[in-house]
């Protein structure tokens, strides 16, 4: 069995550099934020309801994330009602409003994790 050297482990744990997990978590937020970009391209129905489980697993970090969220989500839902309803004129600025909110988002993510 290796030897674990002090500096390695602590009274709460083992702590040790795990690259191919970090890599991993990388890409999975990339995964994450690229597809809720396309759902602000496509902007459904039923977009709503996978933004809001991809957006899931980033609830509880911080309450500055958590808002953020929220301000994507009502943005987002807002976006799906002008698409849904035909409202052209609207559909722009909204569409560029939730993404600068997914801009904001996946920055606040990235400095928190």
């Amino acid at each position: 069995m290796e030897a674990i050297s002090s500096r390695d482990h602590s009274q709460f744990g083992t702590f040790r550099s795990q690259p191919g997990l970090v890599a991993r978590w990388e890409e999975l937020r990339l995964d994450c934020f690229q597809r809720l970009e396309a759902l602000v391209d496509s902007a459904g129905v039923d977009d709503i309801e996978e933004a809001t489980a991809l957006l899931r697993r980033f609830k509880g970090r911080s309450r500055e994330v958590a808002a953020a969220i929220d301000e994507f989500m009502l943005d987002f839902m807002t976006l799906v009602f002008v698409v849904e309803n035909g409202e052209e004129g609207f559909e722009r600025p909204v569409r560029k409003l939730a993404r600068t909110r997914l801009s904001k988002l996946e920055r606040l993510v990235t400095v928190t994790a």
